[in-house]
């Protein structure tokens, strides 16, 4: 398995990333290996002054940096040396099985949906995040920004997308799919929900179970739950925000403890022709390790390939 990790990408690159890379090696399998985008000269230095010669570590050499302040679509236009631009063209190419990056979201959506390009049949791709339940396992919300104006029959694909995420990634059988709304009733919501509703609920493509509230997030009423790309992004940063709040006032337990976005690394975009991880600007160390470690764990789990014969009969 051959991961591509941008090395320039976050806040704190590149020795954050770098120092994830040496946090990574000890946890990837004999067939792994790591591909990295960054400056040569840098990368080299970093690995003999931390004796990681010795292990399976490629590096492409990226002299070009897409910054946070970057346009995304003029980057691509303007940069194909940097390493964002680089890594898309590697995974298109086949040279990579994965490509994750803390850097520039909105250049790594570009480069997902216009470099990669999105599954036949898909409408929208989505980004994915896991919320822990209170009883053990986790929630997926999709979409979480990439699509903030969807339509509904945007919001019914993403039923199934994460419906087939939860059973290739997490191993859930028969995953419960719910519409988040403002009230359980079908008649609850704003026009874009109660749409979405109609279409979902007579599916045979997934286990459709009505609207949920915000509050039935961590509980186990559901194994998916589908938004707008707008609502899931609010919904995120709140999440993110009280488990902030919680640490600072040192309220956190066991269970809180599995809000550390760092334990996830990033979320995969989904329903493309390759395997995409976008981590978060501020990632650490051991934020980017478990980044890589979820990109290899999605790429094994043949999800592409689950997407791409459910959408042979999506519609039928």
């Amino acid at each position: 398995m051959r991961l591509g990790l941008d090395i320039s990408g976050g806040d704190f690159a590149p020795q954050a990333t770098l120092d994830g890379v040496k946090l990574l090696v000890p946890e990837l399998d004999h067939d792994d290996q790591i591909v990295l985008y960054g400056n040569k000269k840098l990368i080299d230095d970093y690995l003999n002054a931390n004796h990681l010669n010795d292990f399976q570590i490629e590096i492409v050499h990226c002299p070009d940096v897409v910054s946070m302040s970057d346009k995304p679509i003029k980057a691509f236009q303007t940069k194909p040396n940097s390493s964002i631009v680089k890594g898309f063209s590697h995974l298109r190419k086949g040279k990579i099985e994965t490509f994750a990056s803390a850097g520039n979201s909105g250049a790594m959506m570009v480069g997902a949906v216009h470099a990669i390009n999105t599954i036949p049949g898909i409408i929208r791709p989505a980004a994915v995040v896991m919320v822990p339940k209170l009883n053990g396992g986790s929630t997926i919300i999709l979409d979480v920004g990439t699509n903030p104006d969807a339509k509904p029959d945007v919001l019914y694909q993403y039923g199934l997308l994460g419906s087939l995420y939860a059973t290739a990634v997490l191993g859930t059988e028969k995953p419960q799919v719910a519409l988040l709304s403002i009230g359980e009733e079908e008649k609850k919501g704003n026009l874009l929900v109660q749409s979405a509703f109609q279409l979902m609920k007579d599916t045979t493509d997934y286990s459709f179970i009505g609207n949920v509230e915000g509050r039935d997030l961590f509980n186990d009423k559901a194994d998916v739950v589908v938004c707008d790309g707008f609502t899931g992004n609010i919904v995120l940063k709140q999440i993110q925000a009280m488990y902030r709040i919680m640490v600072k006032r040192g309220l956190t337990d066991d269970y809180f403890n599995r809000f550390n976005y760092e334990l996830y690394g990033g979320s995969p975009i989904i329903g493309i022709n390759g395997n995409v991880i976008i981590g978060h600007g501020i990632s650490s160390p051991f934020a980017i390790k478990n980044m890589m470690l979820l990109s290899r764990d999605i790429a094994k789990s043949g999800l592409n390939s689950r997407i791409r014969q459910a959408m042979e009969s999506f519609g039928d």
